[in-house]
C-alpha cells in the first residue's frame, strides 16, 4: 500500500488530538498538515495544545511539536496542495462546517469527517467499514453533484451508537423489529475532562442535547440501501433511546432491548458475534480489531476502565446477555468514543477508502 499525505482540520481539539495521536505511527498515513481556527494558526503545534489543553495520554508527538498551525478557512487551498485527503474535526456552526468540507472536497481534496454536518445527505456515506462498506460507491454520485474528480466527502457516524449497531448488525438475519437503548456516555463525548467539567464528577445529567435524535435515526441510514443515486434509510428495526451523560473520562456504554421476528436462541446470538467478520477484517486494514465483537461471560462485565482499550479501542465489548420478560433478549454493550467512536472509526474509514480505491 502506498503512503498517503494527511491533514487534520481541527487539529487543537479533543478529537483532532486523538486523530494525531492514532496517526503518528500509522503505516499508510503521514501527517503533512495541520490546520485549526485564526486563534491558533501561526503558532507552533506545541504552544497552542500546551499545558492542560493537551487531553491524551501521551506526550504530544515528536515530529509535530514544531509544526505551525493553519487557518482551516484562509489556508484552504494551500493545504488541499499539499495532502492526499483530510481528516475534518473541527468545532464550527454546521452551516459553516458544511461549506468548509465541501470547499475541501470541490478543491479535489477528500474530506473523512467527525462531524454531523453532513450526516443525512443522501449522497454523503456513512460508513462503520465492518457493516456498510458498500455505501463507498454512492461516492460516484456524489462527485457528478459536487463536479469533482477526486474530492468527496465521507463521514464517521455518532459516537453514541458505535457500540450497539455492530452488536445488533450479525442479528439482523432474524429480523430485528424493535429496540429500545439506553447509553450512558463518557464526558470526553462532549470534548471535556474532568479538569474542565468538574460539575461531572459525582453527577449524572439525564440529557445530551441532540443525541436521542442521532441515536435513533443513523442507524436507519448505516442499514439503508442505495437507490437511484440516494442512500435510502431503512424502515426497520423501530428504535427509541435515551441518552445520559455519566461521570466516566472514555467509553460509552448502552443497555439495549431487543424484538425480533424469529428469536434466536441465546447461543445462536453468541456464536454469531464471535464469528463476525466485516470488510475491515477481510481487508486486514491497520486499524481494524482482529475481532471486531468481545463477548464477556462474566456477570460484571464489560466496565469502561477495564475493556474500553480492547483492541487499542477499536473493539466492542458485549455481556449480561439474557432473555427479557418485554422483549425477547437484552444486554449490554461497551466502545471507545473517541476511539472507535470517533477518530479511530474515521481512521478505519479512511483506510477502507484507500484500499477500495477512492483516495487515488
Amino acid at each position: 500500500m502506498k503512503t498517503y499525505k494527511v491533514g487534520v482540520i481541527g487539529a487543537t481539539g479533543m478529537v483532532g488530538q486523538r486523530f494525531l495521536s492514532l496517526l503518528e505511527s500509522h503505516p499508510w498515513f503521514e501527517v503533512e498538515a495541520l490546520a485549526a481556527s485564526e486563534r491558533s494558526a501561526g503558532k507552533k503545534y506545541a504552544d497552542v495544545v500546551s499545558g492542560a489543553r493537551w487531553s491524551m495520554e501521551g506526550p504530544v508527538p515528536a515530529a509535530l511539536k514544531d509544526m505551525v498551525v493553519m487557518d482551516a478557512t484562509k489556508d484552504a487551498e494551500k493545504i488541499a496542495g499539499m495532502v492526499d485527503f483530510v481528516f475534518c474535526a473541527i468545532d464550527l456552526e454546521k452551516d459553516k462546517t458544511r461549506a468548509l468540507e465541501e470547499r475541501y472536497a470541490k478543491l479535489e481534496c477528500p474530506v473523512i469527517s467527525n462531524n454531523s454536518a453532513t450526516r443525512y445527505m443522501d449522497d454523503v456515506p456513512m460508513l462503520i467499514p465492518e457493516i456498510n462498506a458498500h455505501h463507498s460507491e454512492i461516492i460516484k454520485t456524489q462527485r457528478e453533484r459536487l463536479g469533482t474528480k477526486r474530492g468527496f466527502i465521507a463521514v464517521k457516524s455518532n459516537c453514541s451508537i458505535q457500540s450497539y449497531v455492530p452488536a445488533l448488525h450479525p442479528l439482523m438475519k432474524f429480523g430485528v423489529k424493535d429496540v429500545l437503548t439506553c447509553t450512558y456516555q463518557a464526558i470526553s463525548g462532549a470534548g471535556k475532562n474532568f479538569e474542565t467539567w468538574p460539575e461531572m464528577v459525582d453527577n449524572v445529567i439525564p440529557y445530551i442535547g441532540g443525541e436521542e435524535e442521532k441515536s435513533e435515526r443513523e442507524p436507519m441510514k448505516i442499514w439503508g440501501t442505495i437507490q437511484d443515486g440516494k442512500i435510502v434509510n431503512a424502515d426497520l428495526p423501530r428504535i427509541t433511546s435515551q441518552c445520559l451523560r455519566v461521570p466516566v473520562l472514555d467509553g460509552h456504554m448502552a443497555a439495549v432491548f431487543v424484538e425480533f421476528e424469529k428469536k434466536p436462541s441465546l447461543s445462536e446470538i453468541k456464536k454469531l458475534w464471535a464469528d463476525f467478520q466485516g470488510e475491515a477484517q477481510k481487508l486486514n486494514l491497520p486499524s481494524a480489531p482482529k475481532r471486531f465483537l468481545h463477548y464477556f461471560e462474566e456477570d460484571n462485565r464489560p466496565q469502561s476502565k477495564l475493556d474500553r482499550m480492547l483492541e487499542n479501542g477499536m473493539a466492542v465489548s458485549l455481556g449480561r446477555l439474557r432473555e427479557d420478560s418485554r422483549y425477547d433478549i437484552k444486554f449490554v454493550c461497551l466502545s471507545h468514543n473517541t476511539i472507535r467512536g470517533a477518530a479511530g472509526g474515521a481512521v478505519l474509514m479512511a483506510e477502507l477508502l484507500c484500499a477500495q480505491g477512492y483516495m487515488d
